[in-house]
């Protein structure tokens, strides 16, 4: 700052300098750790001395004059790091873990829709399962409706977000946009922002992703109806297909904020309705139920509670077991759902 810098402008921008550092270097740290190709060790040395440079800019930068060369030096530092990090690109080939290894594909001729590598996974725990992969077929006439299925996992802001796909036959088709593990490797929401896992669009039988998270892993599903017409389940499916096949073909990351499991519903579903508002239940994925009701996306006449308490699976899906009517037995009750078979 020049000495003729009035002081109360030249301690706001020392303040507004050092936040900026400072989130530089919690930024650069955690960019280093889930990144950083060197083992833990060699990612705690890194980090320390990243840590120590942020904090010695910042120590000059209040106590020394003047104070430009520490922060260019930063500056010129932080440049570098971030040509290495544009250097992280994904990947559709490491060794992946069973329930994401095949990316599914879809083949679209008219009214019919082939779907290559559905997972149709029979799980024993969260570790065991007998897999299979089916090629299906779907006529998009046959399509009759599609339903928000929404997974709790961390408490009531954040659930895992579904689509489900139903057909006049009694079947059902589910997409589910999740990270893409590696073998042994776990979830991390704080990753999630650091490019530490690849997006898959997973396309699956109820019974395998949807029972796997009630009956197996224990969490508390909800299942509401859309309220979508007959030539919008149509753009729904379709966009799902080419969702995936672009995923299929360009690999790319999963943000824990702005690319995941439910981001993608709204930008899918903003395709049809451009009118749709950008809410933060978008984000709060636990709160999509309340906005799908709000924007008039859910089954009408019936209040939010109504639909969320007769929504709620849980003891449906367990008492059904492996049943072949998984489907239908699950849909017991919902609003909106009224034939035997899961239709409306």
């Amino acid at each position: 700052m020049s000495s003729h810098t009035h002081p109360i402008v030249a301690r706001f921008g020392q303040i507004l300098i050092s936040l900026i550092l400072i989130c530089a270097t919690v930024w650069g740290s955690f960019a280093l750790w889930y990144q950083f190709p060197s083992a833990e060790l060699g990612k705690i040395t890194i980090i320390i001395f990243w840590i120590s440079f942020g904090g010695f800019t910042c120590w000059r930068l209040w106590n020394t004059r003047p104070h430009g060369q520490a922060f260019a030096a930063f500056s010129i530092v932080f440049v570098v790091l971030l040509g290495w990090w544009s250097t992280i690109k994904p990947s559709n080939h490491r060794d992946w873990a069973d329930e994401v290894s095949q990316v599914v594909q879809a083949h679209v001729k008219d009214n019919q829709v082939t779907l290559d590598h559905v997972r149709n996974f029979n799980w024993y725990s969260e570790t065991q399962h007998d897999s299979q992969w089916d090629t299906r077929q779907y006529d998009l006439n046959q399509l009759v409706s599609a339903d928000l299925i929404l997974s709790y996992w961390m408490g009531p802001k954040i659930a895992h977000t579904l689509v489900s796909f139903g057909f006049n036959d009694g079947s059902h088709v589910v997409f589910s946009l999740e990270i893409r593990k590696e073998r042994n490797e776990s979830f991390s929401a704080i990753g999630g922002f650091f490019r530490k896992f690849e997006a898959i669009m997973i396309a699956a039988d109820e019974r395998d992703i949807v029972r796997v998270r009630t009956n197996i892993r224990g969490e508390q599903v909800y299942l509401y109806r859309l309220n979508v017409p007959q030539k919008d389940l149509r753009m729904m499916f379709l966009n799902y297909a080419d969702e995936a096949n672009a995923l299929a073909n360009k690999p790319s990351f999963y943000n824990t904020l702005i690319s995941n499991c439910t981001t993608i519903v709204y930008d899918l579903a903003k395709l049809i309705s451009t009118t749709l508002p950008l809410d933060y239940r978008i984000f709060l994925s636990g709160y999509l139920g309340e906005y799908a009701y709000d924007t008039h996306l859910l089954t009408p006449n019936y209040s939010f509670q109504t639909l969320q308490q007769r929504g709620h699976m849980n003891a449906r899906a367990i008492a059904a077991g492996n049943n072949p009517q998984f489907s239908t037995l699950i849909r017991q009750g919902v609003p909106g759902i009224t034939q035997a078979r899961g239709t409306p």
